[in-house]
């Protein structure tokens, strides 16, 4: 990427368009991931994490641990389901788009692997991902895959899924296995669900994977017997198909396919619709016939997986951060459908940028129905060459809303019209502006106050990334910052929100907007009709026994409640809900184990910043700009005041562990498996604290690997660099004693 005007005119400008990137890749995560939303294509999304794994290979400076390019999409925590943590972690596929992609992929796997190879190929099923842990043949738990380390059990609703068994069939079973596979609804039962939901009036699923995923995650004791009764029919029309293995220490087969078999006499569900090849020219056949016969096949598909089928080759071969190098998806072409384009809005997101949103009328499209797509910015618009009126083609790979691909020209009456961009933020009015020179998207300049952007920020703090306020969402927190009424909004900025009190809620109204249009519901005499979200009306009964006046919602209540434990939360969750740019879980867990509180934060160099394994210089830098600036630092004066804890209890100080010469200083660390005792990040964090490197791969540079059941593949690896391995007990003496506590004394 030469550029003429120096490196660190390059570098620059790869930061910033790196930055913008790993926005969007999130927003899109956590849509898809958290609330079973879709904003951007399939391709699209792919698009994104190539661009931004070449800007981090041209740069390696912008690569940091919580990339979109090094981590599995989800989150690992929610407060409606326990966490737990996969004894190995699920990754993710990369993903190819046409033969020629799947050729090169299959010509690298061949090279590596130094000989011919076999291909096991297997239909792509678009469900819900599911581990199911079974130790000694009974199952234990069956969790979501979250981030890949932690996901959410689920298990008392897996078992009401047919076809699981809870005990395994047969014998041999291994101490601890773990089971991979998609629980999905087949194409004929989603049809049944939604009819039955149409004829009640309620909310159809916009796909089968929505509708697994809405289905699955659901907690029996939030549903009344009625609800309940729903929820149960729901979970019985599930079905699952196992495709693959997590923690198995040795399996008594050399292949995938023999894996496939021996799960089957297990009893586990299998899918039919799998063949192993030996060239990948007849993979590339599998993958050509079910492109061609996907309306066969009994659940929904978007394309197809090939792995190498000998398992000593998926140690040989390896993964990267997020995805194993012996498998790949082949995702097929979208189906393109054609629509009505009614307007062009645009949108101010958290970060201020103003995006163009086409608007169009409704349309099915591979499996559901789709009235908006994003146009990015007035660049795109013009390169696309839509008006306002045309006949558009749009496009969709899986079940993500489509894309719009350009007009039908031959369409158009002469009544179609230009888009034109705003000239001012159409939230608060500023004028929109580069970030800077050469920018192509414009942004609201007015970051303390832009309604949007505020609204965009109080939601990223509710978020299960940050503090995980459940009431905290969309909705609630548009009510707080852009109520009809009253005039004021309770929160101007983010900076009153632990003040919230139940008198600032009562008064607020917002307008009722249709599901559909967006637009605003009227009465029958034109008034724009509107609703208070934190409060209601006295029951009857509540009359009866005097009670009148509006009384607050549960909302109201949970959502003071929530706030106030939220004060007591972890520092690393405060930081990421302060929206420091870069700052996401991975760099704020860094910085408050290192740190231990907001104000060595604040205090800290660049340098020392920098240094902080997991931080590096870009997010040092992002911390420091975040607090020159004035309101940033009143919103942490308010969040102080109002009692917000800034600190991690009991923690020594910066590095104080290490500085102090700690029993683990200048050794490396890895904990790996169930520890006894310990979650994944209580074992990080004590390991850090005792002045050690937590790393998350065993290398020659390792000098304890602490494991536990299900350790997998990082104990095979310690075994074989012959790097000392300890359990729960021995990585106790460590922490407290160091590697000299380990040596036995003779009597």
């Amino acid at each position: 990427m030469p550029d003429p005007a120096g490196p660190a005119a390059a570098l620059h400008a790869a930061d910033a368009e790196a930055a913008a990137l790993k926005t969007r890749i999130s927003s899109a995560r956590d849509a898809y991931y958290e609330r079973n939303e879709v904003i951007i294509s399939d391709a699209e999304y792919d698009g994104l994490i190539h661009r931004l794994e070449e800007l981090e290979r041209l740069f390696p400076e912008l690569q940091s641990q919580d990339s979109p390019t090094q981590t599995v999409g989800g989150r690992a925590e929610t407060t409606l389901f326990d966490p737990v943590q996969h004894a190995e972690r699920m990754l993710s596929l990369d993903n190819v788009f046409s033969t020629g992609e799947f050729a090169l992929w299959a010509a690298r796997v061949e090279r590596d692997a130094g000989r011919p190879v076999h291909y096991l190929c297997e239909l792509k099923i678009d469900g819900l991902a599911i581990n199911l842990r079974y130790e000694n043949g009974v199952l234990v738990t069956a969790a979501t895959r979250g981030d890949g380390v932690v996901g959410e059990d689920v298990t008392e609703n897996i078992l009401l899924v047919p076809g699981i068994p809870k005990r395994l069939a047969g014998t041999g079973h291994p101490t601890l296995v773990e089971v991979r596979g998609e629980v999905f609804f087949p194409v004929e039962s989603f049809r049944e669900l939604n009819a039955e939901q149409s004829r009640a009036g309620e909310r159809v699923f916009a796909n089968p994977r929505n509708a697994a995923s809405g289905s699955l995650r659901q907690k029996a004791e939030t549903k009344t017997a009625p609800q309940l009764r729903l929820m149960t029919a729901r979970l019985g029309r599930l079905r699952m198909l196992v495709h693959g293995i997590g923690a198995w220490e040795r399996p008594p087969v050399a292949a995938q396919s023999e894996v496939y078999e021996l799960l089957r006499t297990w009893g586990l569900p299998t899918s039919t619709h799998y063949r192993v090849t030996s060239t990948a020219a007849e993979a590339a056949g599998f993958i050509e016939y079910y492109g061609e016969h996907r309306g066969s096949v009994e659940h929904e598909i978007d394309g197809v997986v090939v792995k190498v089928d000998e398992l000593e080759l998926h140690h040989e071969l390896g993964a990267t951060s997020r995805a194993p190098r012996w498998a790949i998806a082949y995702k097929y072409p979208p189906e393109q459908v054609n629509t009505r384009l009614l307007d062009i809005v645009v949108s101010v997101g958290r970060t201020g940028r103003a995006t163009p949103f086409a608007v169009m009328e409704k349309v099915r499209v591979a499996g559901s129905e789709v009235r908006q797509a994003t146009l990015h910015n007035q660049d795109v618009v013009k390169a696309k060459g839509v008006l306002i009126g045309d006949t558009v083609v749009l496009r969709k790979a899986g079940d993500v809303i489509p894309e719009v691909l350009g007009p039908v020209v031959e369409l158009r009456d002469g009544s179609e019209r230009e888009f034109v961009m705003p000239a001012n933020c159409p939230e608060c009015g500023t004028p929109l502006a580069p970030a800077k020179e050469g920018d192509i998207d414009l942004r609201c300049p007015n970051a303390r106050s832009c309604p949007a952007q505020v609204r965009g920020r109080v939601e990223h703090i509710g978020s299960r990334g940050a503090l995980d306020i459940e009431v905290l969402g969309e909705v609630a927190a548009a009510a707080l910052t852009q109520p009809t009424v009253p005039a004021d909004p309770p929160l101007p900025t983010e900076a009153g929100l632990f003040d919230l009190a139940l008198a600032d809620l009562l008064p607020i109204e917002v307008v009722v907007r249709d599901a559909e249009t967006g637009l605003p519901v009227e009465e029958e005499d034109g008034t724009v009709r509107l609703r208070t979200p934190f409060r209601r009306n006295p029951s009857a009964a509540e009359k009866k026994s005097g009670l009148t006046g509006p009384q607050p919602s549960s909302n109201a209540l949970k959502l003071l409640r929530e706030i106030e434990i939220a004060k007591t939360k972890p520092l690393w969750r405060i930081l990421v809900s302060l929206n420091i740019r870069h700052v996401g879980p991975v760099a704020a867990r860094a910085l408050a184990n290192h740190f231990g509180s907001l104000d060595s934060i604040r205090a800290a160099s660049r340098e020392e910043l920098a240094q902080v394994d997991g931080v590096g210089g870009i997010i040092a830098d992002a911390v420091i700009d975040w607090f020159e600036v004035d309101w940033h630092r009143d919103i942490v004066e308010a969040w102080t005041r109002a009692g917000v804890q800034f600190q991690t209890p009991d923690h020594p100080g910066p590095g104080a562990a290490a500085a102090a010469g700690g029993v683990l200083a200048g050794l490396t660390v890895v904990a790996t498996g169930s520890l006894e005792g310990f979650t994944r990040e209580e074992a990080e964090e004590a390991i850090i604290a005792a002045g050690g490197k937590s790393a998350s791969s065993v290398s020659k540079k390792t000098d304890f690997v602490a494991a536990g059941p299900g350790a997998g593949s990082k104990l095979a690896r310690a075994e074989q660099l012959g790097v000392p391995i300890l359990d729960a007990d021995g990585f106790r003496i460590l922490l407290s004693e160091g590697p000299a506590g380990l040596i036995s004394t003779p009597e």
